[in-house]
């Protein structure tokens, strides 16, 4: 009993460990997004050149449908 009485603070203690910052999570978030946005840049400059390679690549660029008059 006495045992279970000494373990108890020590367990609550380990397990009460410090939040991280706002600072910190907001650094880590923006290192994780910084290195998404480095894979797909990656990736679209790889299909870019695999297309241009290919042949497969419009000259004139995507086309878009004109816009609504709204009438």
């Amino acid at each position: 009993m006495r045992a279970g009485a000494f373990l108890l603070p020590l367990l609550l203690l380990a397990a009460c460990k410090e939040e991280p910052r706002f600072e910190e999570r907001y650094d880590k978030a923006a290192e994780e997004i910084e290195a998404r946005a480095k894979a797909m840049d990656a990736d679209i400059a790889e299909s870019e050149k695999a297309a241009a390679a290919s042949g497969l690549s419009d000259p004139a660029g995507p086309s878009n449908a004109p816009g609504s008059s709204g009438e």
